[in-house]
């Protein structure tokens, strides 16, 4: 490994589901194992914004609680996932726009990119969903996509 891939992060990809715990499981102990921060993200999409957009006087009240309420369920979820034992070098930041998009616009500035794979059913039974889909095909980095399983890695 050179030495711009060891300053790149290992980004994590946190919706608060239960997947995306076990994502974030998977993803701290591969930052651990490559001596990498990791970043978590997470995304308002895109019509939750536009609603508040389009509100009265720029910056909105609404906005603040969008964006803590995305902070709080990324929380919740590190706490499940890491039960006390949660990672030192964890960064959270929280983003606007199509998950799959940011994703895959910040797997530029990683060394790797974790999702959960999501999918379980829906449309004739996918065993993906379509933001996994989207960070498999067009990630700028290696992906890993991360099943409900408890011990992945």
């Amino acid at each position: 490994m050179n030495a711009d891939t060891a300053s790149r992060p290992v980004i994590v990809g946190v919706d608060g589901s239960e997947y995306s715990s076990a994502a974030l499981r998977c993803a701290g102990t591969l930052a651990a194992r490559l001596d990498a921060r990791l970043e978590v993200i997470t995304c308002i999409g895109m019509p939750d914004y536009l609603v508040v957009a389009h509100l009265e006087g720029g910056e909105h009240p609404l906005t603040a609680r969008l964006e803590e309420t995305a902070r709080q369920a990324v929380e919740d979820a590190l706490g499940r996932a890491f039960s006390g034992s949660r990672p030192a070098a964890v960064d959270v930041t929280v983003k606007f726009g199509a998950p799959g998009k940011v994703l895959v616009e910040e797997s530029k500035r990683a060394q790797l990119l974790v999702v959960g794979r999501h999918g379980e059913g829906g449309f004739l039974g996918t065993s993906m969903g379509s933001v996994s889909k989207a960070c498999a095909a067009r990630s700028a980095c290696p992906v890993v996509l991360v099943g409900q399983e408890p011990d992945t890695v």
